[in-house]
Formats: structure tokens, sequence, C-alpha cells
């Protein structure tokens, strides 16, 4: 192996400042804000096993948002500068030039193992002030591709070493490969393809085969007439030990990223999402583009995403020429270096190893990736495309005639390139340079017209994509979720906006609404939470944040959250009623004059929403002040006459207070408009029959409710009951064990069915003709037993909606149920009138029994 000299890492040196230090007074640029400034695990305080726990980013791996890029060691070293300089853009910088200087230097010795010196040096000058490297130096999260890159050509370095004397095998130049290999991928993924290139090395370098020298081989072993060689089992030992290892790499590579790819949009990459042969043909034609970029890179562009090249939807596309030339001249590149032997073809077949095998991860051509183009990653392609160039520029050289020419030709490139190198770091000073210069190329991209309106020159502007583009995502995803079936293309759009601006805090708002309505409050939370660490002052922020904790039924967190929210804005509307509802769902007696206050400045912020008034009548009602609670209740159904609940609890009020013929015009509005309220029908049956004596109109009532439901024990009960007052005593028999099938441990209906039964049995006995006083008695006693079950009705009707949150406001609530209803056992006419008002009496008595009630806010 060749070494170098002091006096050409000098030169190579040298000619890397001259081209890049004008790159030191560049700051940090579209994706640098997001890798530097706003990343926590630059700082001293963040633990250090962070940085192997989280993407390149910040962001930890086992999020959804997570960019999946996997880059620890990068990552470290950025948080060294910040130990020196914190976020001084110039270390920054500085490092990256270094770190380029040493990639020129080590990939001179890699060169003139396949070219002479000359050859090599020209290569490695080439490298060192080609401008399509200008991304990858001045652009301080180029440093992956920087990083990666010495330890690719590192590791390529000593596989080289791993032939020893008569083709025997070194294990330690191995053994330090596959190491290398593995540092190299933990600067940035492309850094395992050298595994790739030591492979093409090993058989058609080290071994010297050639495809026709492989081919006839093989055909000899298939036919039986010869052994494989022991240098070709070698080889394959060699190989097998390097894929192995590889493929271990996959593994963890795979369970780091918890096998889940990134998500990307049809905003970043059309022809992802683009349908055949669309999608193909784009493809096919961003190999020539790339191909051209290295050749002629005189337009560059920092943003290839969007329309910046439109897609290639048809065979008739003149663009299909491009990628039908292109494959042509590297088919042909191909075979002459696979079929031909000798150092050209060897030569030849490294560059286009270097060329093919580190781009082939971004080429979209076996997976989608998240940009069109992008010019970094062509920073380690570059690398054979100087070689090609470098021995083609030789092989000229060599003719009398054009040697000359060839050098004359030689000085304009590096000239020019290093003139234009120069000119571009200017481009990346600062967010607006960088996309005015964008646009000066690229006029077909949105986002780089709406980035350049955002920003205000000679003012940082912090941020990877404007706020306003990144509404394109929200909207889009607005629209889509509306679609129950497109929920979770509505969640990538989300999760994209975030990846692509993890400070976008309205991304993680309707991402963690969209979460809800998915039934995800874990990953709402997640949400919240990290839009709080970005805005800690946001009311709205701290609401969403409690519904979440209302949806995962931990009450006493979401009512810190609710105080939390009216710290910060005592007028939040949302926030007090919900507030006040949760504090009178707990059933603390001590907290209802907050809940109270609460809705009383609700009421005064929206004095035309009945809800308000409703639950203030509802607490009345828990505070047994009956005469306010009313008040409340005709404020809520004079504002919203088909108010349901309201006009089912100012119903009960007024059972409940001896008021039962006051109840009935409500239950009658009630009934008018929701001609199934199947409570607003018992408790009008029940007050039908005990006040109004109405027999024919109770059992209308019951039957009804068994119309729509002819399961509904307490209906069936009552309907019962209604056939014992009409002295059909066979009739309530035989409905009582019906209703005994329904439930069968419902003790009242045993025992109801026990007195009819009794009933029967003394009506049936020949010597009696009347019923005795004491059975009157039982009864009278039987009648303060009966049982009514019913429930306040505690439903909200439609909120306001809330843009920062889904109108998440139903709480759950304890179910207290009371038997109210009764059979009443009938005298015979000989009963005193004395006697039939004490059983009114007991009658109303039952009817009053009502203050345990259950309360459902979502009701039926």
């Amino acid at each position: 192996m060749a070494e170098i000299s002091l006096k050409e890492v000098a030169l190579i040196v040298g000619v890397v400042a001259a081209c890049y230090w004008n790159s030191l007074f560049c700051g940090f640029v579209f994706d640098d804000v997001s890798a530097i400034l706003d990343n926590k695990d630059l700082h001293p305080s963040t633990p250090l096993k962070n940085l192997f726990q989280n993407d390149f980013w910040g962001t930890p791996m086992s999020e959804e948002r997570s960019h999946k890029s996997y880059r620890p060691l990068t990552v470290l070293t950025f948080r060294l500068n910040y130990l020196f300089s914190e976020l001084n853009a110039v270390s920054y910088h500085f490092l990256n030039l270094i770190f380029h200087g040493v990639v020129c230097v080590v990939f001179l010795k890699v060169c003139k193992l396949f070219l002479d010196n000359q050859s090599s040096i020209v290569a490695s000058l080439l490298f060192a002030v080609h401008p399509i490297h200008t991304e990858a130096v001045t652009g301080v999260v180029g440093r992956a591709e920087l990083l990666s890159s010495i330890f690719f050509l590192a590791a390529f370095l000593s596989y080289t070493k791993s032939k020893g004397p008569d083709n025997t095998i070194v294990w330690t130049p191995i053994a330090l490969t596959v190491f290398l290999v593995a540092v190299a991928t933990l600067c940035k993924e492309q850094g395992i393809t050298v595994v790739g290139i030591c492979c093409v090395y090993e058989v058609f370098i080290a071994q010297g085969y050639t495809l026709p020298v492989l081919w006839d081989t093989a055909v000899q072993i298939l036919r039986g007439k010869g052994s494989v060689p022991f240098s070709m089992l070698q080889t394959l030992l060699k190989l097998i030990v390097l894929m192995f290892s590889t493929l271990l790499l996959v593994v963890v590579r795979v369970q780091v990223i918890q096998s889940q790819l990134p998500v990307f949009t049809r905003f970043d990459n059309p022809a992802a999402v683009s349908p055949s042969p669309a999608r193909q043909l784009t493809f096919n034609y961003l190999l020539p583009v790339n191909a051209w970029l290295l050749l002629n890179p005189s337009e560059l562009c920092c943003d290839w995403t969007m329309g910046t090249i439109p897609l290639v939807e048809s065979l008739l596309d003149v663009r299909n020429i491009a990628t039908l030339t292109f494959f042509c001249f590297l088919g042909s590149l191909i075979v002459f270096s696979l079929r031909y032997p000798g150092d050209s073809s060897k030569t030849v077949l490294m560059a286009l190893c270097l060329i093919v095998l580190p781009f082939i991860p971004a080429s979209n051509l076996f997976f989608p990736v998240g940009f069109v183009v992008a010019e970094r990653v062509l920073y380690v392609p570059s690398m054979g495309f100087c070689i090609l160039v470098a021995h083609g520029w030789k092989k000229l050289s060599n003719k009398s005639m054009l040697r000359k020419i060839s050098w004359v030709c030689l000085a304009v490139v590096l000239f020019t390139h290093a003139l234009k190198t120069l000119h571009r770091n200017w481009d990346w000073e600062s967010e607006y340079t960088l996309f005015m210069s964008a646009l000066k190329v690229n006029k077909n991209n949105a986002k780089l017209w709406n980035n350049v309106g955002q920003i205000i020159p000679g003012k940082k502007y912090a941020a990877r994509v404007a706020p306003n583009h990144l509404n394109v995502y929200i909207n889009l995803a607005n629209l889509i979720r509306a679609n129950e079936s497109r929920l979770e293309e509505a969640d990538q759009l989300y999760r994209q906006a975030i990846s692509m601006r993890p400070d976008f805090k309205q991304a993680y708002i309707s991402r963690g609404e969209l979460l809800l309505k998915m039934n995800k409050p874990l990953k709402a939370k997640e949400a919240y939470l990290r839009a709080l660490e970005l805005d800690r002052t946001n009311a709205d922020l701290w609401y969403n944040l409690a519904i979440v904790y209302i949806e995962l039924k931990d009450p006493t967190e979401a009512l810190k959250n609710f105080n939390q929210a009216l710290e910060l804005n005592p007028m939040h509307k949302l926030a007090l009623f919900n507030s006040a509802l949760l504090m009178q769902e707990s059933g603390n007696a001590q907290l209802r004059p907050e809940a109270k206050q609460r809705l009383l400045n609700y009421v005064k912020e929206e004095p035309q929403d009945a809800n308000g008034y409703f639950n203030l009548g509802m607490l009345a009602m828990d505070d047994k002040k009956d005469t306010e609670a009313e008040a409340w209740m005709k404020k809520a159904i004079k504002l919203q006459p088909n108010f349901r609940s309201a006009l089912f609890n100012l119903a009960l009020l007024y059972s409940q207070t001896a008021k039962e013929l006051m109840a009935l015009p409500i239950l009658e509005d009630l009934l008018k408009y929701y001609p199934d309220h199947t409570k607003g029908l018992i408790l009008k049956g029940d007050i039908l029959m005990n006040q109004k004596k109405d027999i024919v109109g109770a059992k209308k009532c019951f039957e009804k409710i068994l119309e729509l439901d002819p399961n509904n024990v307490q209906g069936k009960h009552n309907l019962c009951v209604v056939y014992f007052e009409e002295r059909d005593l066979i009739k309530a028999e035989k409905c009582l064990v019906e209703t005994l099938a329904l439930a069968p441990h419902e003790e009242y209906i045993q025992r109801h069915l026990n007195i009819v039964r009794s009933k029967i049995a003394s009506l049936s006995a020949p010597e009696q003709s009347s019923v005795p006083a004491g059975d009157t008695a039982s009864a009278a006693a039987e009648e303060k037993k009966k049982s009514f079950q019913n429930s306040k009705e505690v439903k909200n009707e439609q909120k306001p909606s809330q843009t920062t949150a889904g109108n998440n406001k139903g709480h759950s609530k304890n179910k207290k149920q009371a038997e109210k209803n009764s059979m009443e056992k009938k005298d015979t006419p000989r009963k005193s009138t004395k006697e039939i008002k004490d059983i009114e009496k007991k009658r109303v008595a039952a009817l009053k029994r009502l203050e345990e009630i259950e309360r459902i806010l979502n009701g039926e």
C-alpha cells in the first residue's frame, strides 16, 4: 500500500481550507436548528445514555414521530462542541472543516490502491473542491456524512490488509473492519454499505477473478468436472464472516428503530405515493439527475422536495431519454469492469462500487426515503466519481496530442469548482440567503416560496420549515380525519409535520385530539406533554391534558390540569365548565361552592348557554336547595325549550317535593320532543297512577316502554301494578312471573308476586267473601317497600367546540338506585275512608324516597 507524503497532506489540507474558510462565518440553518438548537441531547444536564436512546434530532426512538435516524456518535461530537462553546456556530463549522480535510487525506490513501500517484492527487483534489459537498461540510448536520466517511474508508483500508502471504487469511484486519463498519453505521446508516465494497474488492481485486472466470468455474463444478479451489473457499469464508457480521448489524439496527420505518408524505417525495408507472419512471429518472449534479454542480439547492422535479408519468416523456442514456453508460462500464482483466477495469470497478453501493439506501429503488434529491448523500458516491474522472484524465494525458489540453481542462475544473464552493458557502450564511439561492434553482417548490416569505433578512430564523408550510399538513390531516377510515393517514401527516419541525406546537395539539378520537389516550397524553415542553403558558394545552386524564379515568390529575389552565386564564370557559362538572361529580360537598362559583363565571361569559344554568340547577339539587334548583332549570329550559335533561330533572324535582301535578306538563313537553324517553314515561305513568288515579293513562305509558324495550324490568313491573289496580290478579301474577324471569335477583318483585298469589288464594277460598283487615294492613306495609327505579338525568347538550381539543366533556356518574314505585293492595269496598286516606299517605311517602338517584351524563 502506497504511503502519502507530508507535502501531499499539506496540499490537500491547504486546498480544503482555501475552499471552506468562509464557512466559519455561517450560522445554524435549515436542519441545523432541530439537530443543534432544539436538541436537548447536546446539553451536559442530559444523561449520555439518552444519545443512544434518541434519534439524530433528540426524539426517543420509541416514539412514532421519531425520524428513525440513529446516529449517536455524530450527536456525541455535537455535544463536545456544546461543552466547549455551547451554541457558538464557529466551533461547529470549524470541526466540520477539519473532518472534511481528514476524509480527503484518507481518500487519497484509498486512491493510491487503484491509481498512480499523480492521478490519486487529482482525484483527491477534485473531491476536496467539489461544490456538491457544500451541504455536507458547511451544513452542520452534514457532519454525519463526514464522520461516517472517515470510518467507512478506514474500514475498507483495514480490509485490504486481510490477505496474507500465499493468500492466507489475516483475521485481525477483518475484526477491525467489522468494528469500524459498526462505528461508521453509528455515525450514519449508509456506513454499512462498505461491506459490499469489501466483498467486491475481495473477489475481483484481491483474488483477481473476472466474471467469465467465475462463470466457467461454477459451470465446471456443477458438471462435476472439478472442485472448488482452495483459494475460492478461503474467499467464501471471508465473505461469510463479513456478511454474517453485517446481518447482525442490520438486526441490531432494526431493533433500535423497533421495526418501524419513518413516516413520509407526498409533500416530501411525491413519487413514493404515485401509481405505476409514474413511480418507477420518476425514481429511475432521479438517477441521471444525481449523476448530472456530480458532473455539473452549477445549480445546487437545499430543498428538492414537493414540485421541484415533476413526475415522469408517461413512457413518452422526453426525460426518459436521459434515463436510458444513463443506464446504457452505466451498463457499459459494468460490463467492461467485470469482463476484462487489467488494472484499468479494476479501477473502474472500484469507482463504480463507490458510486453505486453507498447511494442505494437513498435511491428510492428499494424503499422510499423522505426526499427527492439530497446533495449531502452524494458525498461518498462522489469519491467513485472523482476516481473515474482522474482515471479518465490520466488516459487522456498519456496521449501526447491531448496532454496539454487535459492539463488545462483539469486546472479549469479545479479552479471553477473551488470558486463555486467558496461562493456556495455564503449561501449557507443564513436562512434567508439559503432559501433565496434555492429559489434561483427551483422555482416550483412551494415550500421555498413560503419560507422566504416568512424570513426577514438579517433576523434569525430558527425553524426547519416555516409554520405556514406545515399548516398545509395540518389542514390536510384535518380534512382527512373527517373520514373514520382514514384516521391513520391523518396521523401520519401530523407525525410528518412534527418530524419536519419538532417544535411545531400546533401539530402536537391536533395530533393529541386525533389520538383521543382513535381511543389512544396514552399517546394523546404524550403528544400534549411534548407540546407543554414547548409552551407551558398555554392554557388550552393544560385544558387538553385534563381531557386526556378524564379519558384515562384519573379525575384527580384532570382537576389539577383544569386548575393550571385557570391559573393561566381565569376565564377559560371550557376549563371553568368542565372543572365545575368534575367537582360536582366527585361527590365531595366541600368542592360544591367552588364548582358553583366556576359555573357562575361560566354563565357570565356564556349567558346564552343553557348547559351552565342546568348544571347550576343540578348543584342546587345536590345541596337540597329546591327553589334555587327550580329557577336554574327553568332558565335553562327558557333558553333551550327542548333541553331534554333539564326537562326531565325539573319534573323529577317536582315529584320529589310533593308537586307531582306540576311535573305533568313538564313531562308532556319532554315526551313531545322525545316520545321514546323511557325515564319520562315511567315517571309520568307513576304520577298518573298514584296521583291522578288515571290507570288507563298510566297503562299506556308502561305499554309504550315495553314497545320500545320488551326487557325493561321497571316498565314491566309497573305494568304488573296496573293489572293489580285493575283487579286482574291472574294477569298480574303472569306479568310478575315474567318480570321475575328478567330480574331473578330482585327481591321486591318476588315479594310482590307473593302478595298477588296470596290475594288469589284468599279470594279463591269458598268461605271467604271479603279481604280481612289484616291483609289491608299487610298491603299497606308492603306499600312502603314498593320500589320505582329512577334517576336524575345529567346530560349536557352540545357545548361550544374547542379548536385545541375535541369536545370530550363527558364524565361518568356513580350510579345510585332506589326503588320507588309500588304495588297497591286493593281493599274491598267495605274499607273505611280513613283507611283509604292512610293508604294514600303511605303511597305518597313511598314516592318521596328519591333522594338517592342515578346520574348518567351520557343518557340514552
